[in-house]
């Protein structure tokens, strides 16, 4: 299954932030192209470098968000934070969602810390703060529609069912990643979409109750 939209009918805003996201995600990929191996060095995030010099290695931290692992890894996770981005921007106001997307950022990202410490291999992806997206799209719009490319067809299912098959397939494959990890390579920090699911899930309810007790006021 892959999302290709939703139902976006009773967004009431322009989801500023959101397109400000995917572009600044887009430029800074191509920054990185240009960059080559050393930019990736210099701004990736790198456990064991953190671990040795947390101080000077803070801004990694951010900087890993816009970054990506090629071509395919960019247009995944533009696509999803393109689909679902906007909706839940929509239900907690402009400035709410970008300071929602980079704490879920950077709760996956010492997610993946937790269980690799010493790695050396670096860490980019804006996928965790996506997952954090995730998970207050499903928890606000679990019976929105999600249009999935099904095989040959597109096929329109409740949110609950695309991204709950999501986080499970997220679950097992990140049991496996700490049954057994390969210091020497790199791979899909499922570790970071698990934590970042998690937080956006949890911190759902903080914004949104703050963002229902301001609609009310």
């Amino acid at each position: 299954m892959f999302p290709v939209g939703d139902d976006n009918t009773q967004r009431r805003t322009t989801p500023y932030v959101t397109f400000a996201l995917v572009g600044l995600n887009i430029l800074v990929f191509l920054i990185e192209l240009s960059g080559g191996d050393q930019f990736i060095q210099d701004w990736a995030f790198v456990p064991a470098r953190f671990s040795a010099n947390p101080e000077t290695n803070a801004v990694t931290i951010f900087s890993a968000m816009f970054m990506h692992g090629g071509w395919l890894h960019l247009f995944g996770n533009m696509l999803f934070l393109w689909i679902f981005g906007d909706n839940v921007e929509d239900r907690f106001g402009h400035l709410k969602f970008l300071i929602f997307y980079l704490l879920a950022g950077v709760a996956a990202t010492f997610s993946q810390y937790a269980v690799s410490p010493e790695s050396s291999v670096p860490n980019v992806g804006a996928s965790g703060a996506i997952a954090g997206v995730l998970g207050a799209y499903i928890l606000m719009f679990p019976q929105s529609r999600v249009n999935v490319l099904l095989g040959r067809q597109i096929v329109a299912m409740p949110a609950f069912v695309v991204l709950g098959l999501w986080i499970v397939l997220q679950l097992v494959s990140g049991v496996g990643t700490i049954a057994y990890t390969d210091e020497s390579t790199g791979g899909v920090a499922y570790m970071a979409h698990i934590g970042g699911f998690i937080s956006g899930v949890a911190m759902t309810f903080l914004f949104r109750g703050q963002s229902d007790s301001t609609t009310t006021a």
